[in-house]
């Protein structure tokens, strides 16, 4: 008999812009999902938003591209930000895809720190370096 307990699954918080069917897809996927609108932050300014995920150790999973900025929200400081870049104008289908890459990618691996920018072909990942 085993004593270890089983891995905690993935938190994210999902911005308002992704909606109900990109929360159940990551649901479906073993995420426990957050989102801005069930939790009442819609309009919320962006530093409100990522500090709550940051307080709630979830990765913050958006279509604002101002959470790309490195400057001013350091990869470090979070659980994960996940930037989706898609062409427009957007599709439902597009999106999903998007999550759907980004369950398998991260599958078994944390986001803590990193910045990920999904686009319609790849994903780019950005890390900090350790501090000497």
């Amino acid at each position: 008999m085993s004593l270890e307990s089983p891995a905690a699954p993935p938190r994210a918080k999902l911005d308002e812009n992704l909606g109900r069917r990109g929360a159940d897809l990551l649901r479906a996927g073993g995420w426990d999902v957050d989102t801005v609108s069930a939790e009442d932050l819609c309009g919320a300014d962006d530093r409100t938003l990522v500090e709550v995920c940051r307080a709630e150790a979830r990765v913050l999973v958006s279509l604002d591209k101002d959470f790309a900025n490195t400057l001013r929200f350091p990869p470090r400081r979070y659980a994960g930000i996940v930037v989706l870049r898609l062409p427009e104008p957007l599709q439902r289908e597009v999106i999903e895809g998007a999550l759907r890459r980004m369950l398998e990618a991260s599958a078994g691996r944390s986001l803590s720190g990193r910045l990920w920018i999904i686009d319609a072909r790849r994903i780019r990942e950005f890390a900090e370096p350790d501090d000497p």
